[in-house]
């Protein structure tokens, strides 16, 4: 359970970082002056929009699972699978994303099925053919 509440404050966190990346650019977009620390053009709104989109779909998953709710494991597994599988086409921000969305689901995947191992799975898998009939 320890595991499942941590998982969430990360993904919870990595949201919150998302929609962060929007308001750290607003500025760039309404002709502020760019100082020297600043060194490229604004980048494209749509992507951000879309950092944005993805960062409030973490909210909404890391606060399920911190209600324990099993569609919001389902879900942040299927945005940290994400965050992982795609990280490649985002370097350098995807490292960020490899980082807590890997940690999320290592612990999300270590709470779920705990001290299981393969090979009682597949002993225990005849018996409940068995009893199935």
């Amino acid at each position: 359970m320890k595991q499942f509440k941590i998982a969430a404050i990360i993904i919870i966190m990595h949201g919150l970082i998302e929609i962060a990346g929007f308001f750290s650019v607003l500025p760039l977009w309404f002709d502020v002056q760019q100082s020297a620390w600043i060194p490229f053009d604004p980048p494209d709104p749509l992507t951000v929009i879309g950092g944005v989109i993805w960062g409030v779909f973490r909210l909404i998953g890391g606060f399920a699972l911190y209600k324990n709710r099993m569609w919001g494991f389902w879900f942040s597994a299927i945005l940290c699978g994400k965050a992982l599988s795609a990280m490649f086409y985002i370097l350098p921000f995807g490292l960020m994303d490899a980082i807590l969305g890997g940690a999320a689901l290592i612990l999300m995947l270590t709470g779920y099925f705990g001290k299981k191992k393969i090979t009682n799975l597949t002993e225990d898998l005849p018996n409940e053919i068995s009893q199935n009939k």
